[in-house]
């Protein structure tokens, strides 16, 4: 039993349609299975565009581990296969390759050279190889809003996590190793883990309140979830080149150079701004830490 797509971010519609793929494969006493492509297509087809993944490899592996799949398929994406027709990509790699029996696709699957492979191709093919296909429709949330990728890049980019989170089924969060950073955070009182950015969608820059987990064996919090106050963005007020994200996490003081966190984003507190100088910012990353425990608090 074969849950097919690309599934950027396993929002609740991407959950969906894989808890139908692991009923159906539980009914029929047979392993359940997702097959993903990796890189994302649109890093062939646009290199060089904005940074877009909302949930980059590592990361989308976890999340689909945490369903309760038996088995991860992953499709190297490059132009070499995004070059085969539809038929190819039924014949060689699911039918010859995998060997499905039964497939789950959303309902605006498609596949293979120009996009030629749909579902009613899969349901034709289906008839001739002799597996079965089910479409899943749009899922929908109590406002009738369809779960989407794109809504939820759209969230992240107007500042607007929660409604992020709404669609996505938890907090959307940016997973890196902590970088060694100019450790001026420690001069003003608020020392930060640096994380790059890498292939991760930017959010609306700016500054919010965050929960931070570890991951790992290395796990450096010990399991624990603390609170803090990150800043996404660009630095201005000291030079700075690239975004990043710098987190201070609230009453810990252990080392986590090199270890990887997870920093979830709760809720939006202001966008960046450029400050006339160390003072001004020292007294508003005071603010802003202050602004990040009540909004933790509130939940």
């Amino acid at each position: 039993m074969l849950a097919l797509g690309n599934f950027d971010g396993l929002h609740r519609g991407h959950q969906a349609l894989i808890g139908h793929a692991k009923n159906l494969a539980r009914d029929a006493g047979v392993p359940a299975a997702v097959l993903t492509f990796e890189p994302h297509p649109r890093a062939i087809f646009m290199p060089g565009g904005e940074a877009f993944r909302l949930t980059p490899f590592r990361v989308k592996k976890r999340e689909i581990a945490g369903l309760g799949v038996d088995v991860l398929y992953v499709q190297k994406f490059d132009r070499a296969f995004a070059n085969k027709s539809a038929e190819s990509f039924v014949d060689e790699l699911l039918v010859n390759g995998i060997g499905v029996s039964h497939i789950v696709v959303g309902h605006d699957c498609t596949f293979g050279n120009r996009r030629r492979g749909t579902p009613e191709m899969l349901r034709e093919a289906g008839a001739a190889h002799g597996f079965g296909l089910t479409v899943v429709e749009p899922v929908k949330n109590t406002d009738a809003a369809v779960y989407s990728s794109t809504h939820i890049r759209e969230f992240l980019k107007a500042g607007k996590p929660r409604e992020a989170a709404a669609q996505l089924g938890r907090p959307w969060e940016i997973d890196g190793r902590v970088r060694l950073g100019d450790q001026r955070g420690r001069t003003l009182g608020f020392p930060t883990a640096n994380i790059l950015l890498g292939e991760y969608l930017r959010p609306l820059l700016g500054v919010y309140a965050v929960r931070v987990t570890g991951d790992g064996d290395d796990d450096p919090l010990d399991g624990r979830t603390i609170d803090g106050v990150c800043n996404i963005g660009m630095r201005p007020t000291v030079g700075g080149h690239r975004p990043r994200l710098e987190v201070n996490l609230f009453d810990f003081g252990g080392d986590l150079y090199g270890r990887h966190l997870r920093v979830s984003l709760i809720d939006f507190i202001r966008p960046e701004k450029k400050f006339s100088g160390l003072d001004e910012l020292k007294a508003q990353i005071a603010a802003d830490a202050e602004t990040a425990r009540e909004l933790l608090a509130a939940g």
